[in-house]
């Protein structure tokens, strides 16, 4: 009898802990979930992620004020978790699988480095401190950049960007947005007087106050 009630109460123990485990949400208040493997394990081997297991979530209180962030060649795919690191003046995420990356809530970030990856769109409307950006030898068939005023380097060279405005940019000086399928580059009439020798282009794409 003693060992029959003991068995139930491990198997009672047992399923209560594997529901526990099962119900668990990285949604709930205070975690961050990080769905991707390998950006976990970064985040392990960063001291960032302080439970030090991969777990498809984070503590909030971990990356929300992390300023820097280099997760350079770390074979990434998905970024989801990002959102929550809302310090961030500094990301390098160049040179993995990423085919999305949502900045958006980084509305700190100074300095994005998102290339060589798969992306096909990006935007960094919402990041108006951005002053490095290099997102070059992706995927993308437009980029948006007039509200990055204070952008002083672009590279999104070797990309399928068909159009480009950076008219808004009256600080860039370095720039870089050769092969692309691109024929024109809307400036302003004052780059237009004086573009920089650091800016290239590939030689048969011409800049214009007006590329239609």
């Amino acid at each position: 009898m003693k060992i029959t009630l003991k068995l139930l109460l491990v198997i009672f123990l047992f399923v209560t802990c594997s529901k526990d485990e099962d119900t668990f949400s990285c949604s709930e208040s205070g975690y961050t979930c990080i769905p991707d493997l390998n950006f976990e394990k970064t985040l392990i081997e960063l001291g960032i992620d302080t439970d030090g297991t991969i777990n498809g979530h984070v503590l909030t209180s971990d990356v929300s004020g992390i300023t820097e962030l280099d997760i350079w060649n770390d074979n990434i795919s998905d970024l989801t978790g990002i959102e929550d690191f809302t310090s961030l003046t500094f990301l390098n995420c160049g040179r993995n699988q990423l085919t999305s990356l949502d900045v958006s809530n980084n509305k700190s970030l100074d300095w994005l480095n998102c290339y060589v990856n798969q992306l096909t769109s990006l935007d960094v409307s919402n990041n108006t401190s951005l002053i490095d950006l290099y997102c070059g030898s992706n995927q993308l068939t437009s980029l948006d950049v007039s509200n990055n005023t204070s952008l002083k380097r672009l590279n999104c060279s070797e990309s399928q960007l068909t159009s480009l405005d950076v008219s808004n940019n009256t600080s860039l000086y370095l720039f870089d947005c050769q092969s692309n399928p691109l024929t024109c580059i809307t400036v302003n009439q004052t780059q237009l007087d004086n573009i920089p020798t650091s800016w290239e282009k590939d030689s048969e794409d011409t800049y214009s106050i007006d590329c239609n």
